[in-house]
């Protein structure tokens, strides 16, 4: 086996535990090349077909190439999709910065969808590599009551064994993805021929390195128009990945604040 098949191993071991142990159970679909990856791979898991929801939190300001994408991939892929929209901006904490204010709209959606579909767990594609407070995750990580994340009171993971607490009001994110570092997903792409939104690739020496809301997410500097051409550029990359992100460029601690409110 190579890294990339004791990658997708894993994950779909942590896919099928997921199934196996929580019930009812969603998968985030956010579009983007993290969760196309992790449908892809859910479906892998269960012979070609995922078993439970896949869930949108629409902000209404995705890009349209983004909307189209959706459409069309959940008929192809038969998925059944659980849709929920955010609330504006102006019900949000106004002690955020900006950007990571429109972004906590989206912690507000997910919470209302999680309670209205009494989800006992919602599986995530969050990545370690990917910020620095999404390192300090566990595989199975359990939210308490009101969706927060306690950073401090994690349970421990050894040998794959994954514990599923449960009280009244909590949940359990599930993160299949979490090994996996950016140029990891790239090639899996490539490998496996996964279907992207074509905001990835360059238009005019830019394009999207990470794909969010279109008033808080700015394209980068690349010629990079194919899969092969996006992986030789993370070869040599120094830049972060989320440095399209305008709230990634506000106060230090913003992300974490978010995270533990229940920030995807």
């Amino acid at each position: 086996m190579d890294d990339l098949d004791q990658l997708e191993a894993q994950s779909i071991f942590i896919l099928r535990e997921a199934y196996r142990k929580l019930k009812p159970l969603s998968l985030l679909w956010s579009l983007g090349k993290d969760s196309n990856v992790m449908v892809w791979l859910a479906r892998k898991a269960f012979m070609g077909r995922v078993p439970f929801p896949v869930m949108h939190v629409d902000t209404e300001k995705k890009f349209p190439e983004m909307y189209a994408f959706r459409d069309e991939y959940t008929k192809k892929w038969d998925l059944d999709l659980l849709l929920g929209y955010c609330p504006p901006v102006e019900e949000i904490d106004p002690s955020l910065p900006p950007a990571a204010r429109s972004a906590a709209r989206k912690t507000a959606g997910l919470a209302a969808m999680i309670e209205k579909h009494k989800l006992r767990g919602v599986i995530a594609g969050i990545r370690r590599d990917e910020q620095a407070t999404r390192a300090k995750e566990r595989v199975f990580s359990p939210r308490g009551a009101g969706h927060r994340w306690d950073v401090r009171n994690q349970p421990p993971e050894f040998w794959d064994q994954y514990a599923t607490p449960y009280e009244d009001g909590m949940h359990i994110r599930v993160h299949p993805l979490l090994s996996w570092r950016e140029i990891d997903i790239w090639r899996y792409i490539e490998r496996e021929n996964i279907p992207l939104v074509d905001l990835y690739f360059a238009k005019d020496g830019k394009r999207y390195r990470s794909l969010g809301d279109q008033d808080i997410t700015n394209p980068i500097e690349s010629n990079a128009s194919t899969v092969a051409e996006v992986i030789a550029e993370l070869e040599t990359s120094r830049t972060s990945e989320r440095a399209g992100r305008a709230m990634d460029h506000e106060s230090e601690d913003v992300f974490e604040r978010l995270r533990v409110a229940g920030y995807l």
